[in-house]
């Protein structure tokens, strides 16, 4: 299953590749959370290319994709669906929302209600919805891609540290360099190559790829690592409130699905020093500062790891 995996995983990245350009670290971070059966934030300013690496990553795995566009007037119901009556039934029908789906793009969350924004905890953490009373399981593999603009403040409603946990990562797109612009441009200006893309893998893969990420081995000393950053987080002077539980399980989950994205049964320290900013910066509280200060957090876990031993890699491998 190892060399399958990361051959499937190999075609899907090429794939994506064929219409995005130079994302290479954030389609990682989401295949991390698609694996992992996580959910992810992208933060960043608009035209940055985040719709379009949603859509082109479900157009690969042959899924769904729904997108929302979150303001200040959406209504829960507008998220997960309701019940209407049917008049020439005379009876009530489920009209699904675009929960139902695969890939669910929440554009700008933060210009929802509080309201609104919590419709989708239920969404992410059990994989159903409910609507008056009776439960609606959601089809399988279901992946949050939820967006935010750092920069415009204005009408937006900040995620709560609750609904802020439920997500696995929470990355940066970053503006494309120079050579990566032009090639952009290039390959925009007279196609569109999204409408030609072509699956590559289907769901029953993805399900398989999944189950295999939950066998990757982690061994104690790595255990016991993961727990000492957590630990510093919830003793550091500056920092108010640490990471939970389950941030600590999310890591751990993440750092498998790394090592399967790498060609690996079993996670090395490397994954987990990679995925500490990711997965811990968003679940973090800083003392006496401006939320949503995430270069000062992240430079926080940077001297956080470096105060702490790694494990040796003498019993990292062995099970």
């Amino acid at each position: 299953m190892e060399k399958n995996a990361q051959h499937e995983l190999s075609a899907v990245i090429a794939n994506v590749n064929k219409v995005v350009v130079g994302k290479e670290h954030v389609l990682e971070q989401l295949l991390i959370a698609l694996l992992a059966s996580g959910h992810i934030i992208l933060e960043d300013v608009p035209g940055t290319g985040k719709t379009l690496l949603a859509k082109t990553l479900a157009k690969t795995l042959d899924c769904e994709v729904r997108r929302i566009q979150f303001t200040a007037d959406l209504l829960p119901s507008d998220v997960t669906g309701i019940n209407f009556y049917n008049q020439q039934t005379g009876s009530f029908e489920l009209r699904r929302g675009p929960a139902f789906t695969n890939v669910l793009l929440a554009d700008e969350l933060n210009r929802a209600t509080p309201r609104t924004q919590s419709s989708l905890l239920e969404c992410m953490e059990e994989r159903q919805v409910t609507i008056d009373g009776r439960t609606h399981a959601l089809e399988a593999p279901f992946l949050v891609i939820a967006t935010q603009n750092p920069i415009d403040n204005h009408g937006t409603f900040p995620l709560p540290e609750a609904q802020l946990d439920r997500f696995m990562l929470n990355v940066s797109m970053g503006y494309p360099s120079v050579t990566e612009e032009q090639a952009i441009l290039r390959r925009f200006t007279t196609s569109d190559p999204l409408a030609q893309l072509q699956p590559v893998i289907g769901k029953s893969e993805i399900a398989q790829l999944q189950r295999h990420v939950s066998t990757v081995y982690v061994s104690d000393e790595l255990v016991q690592y993961i727990l000492a950053i957590v630990t510093a987080t919830r003793k550091h002077p500056d920092i108010a409130y640490g990471v939970s539980p389950r941030g600590s399980l999310q890591l751990i989950k993440a750092a498998q699905a790394r090592a399967v994205i790498r060609g690996r049964d079993y996670v090395i320290p490397d994954d987990v020093k990679a995925l500490v900013g990711p997965v811990f910066a968003h679940r973090i509280v800083l003392r006496d500062t401006f939320r949503g200060e995430a270069a000062r957090t992240h430079q926080l876990l940077e001297h956080l790891l470096a105060d702490i031993a790694v494990p040796t890699e003498s019993a990292i491998g062995s099970k």
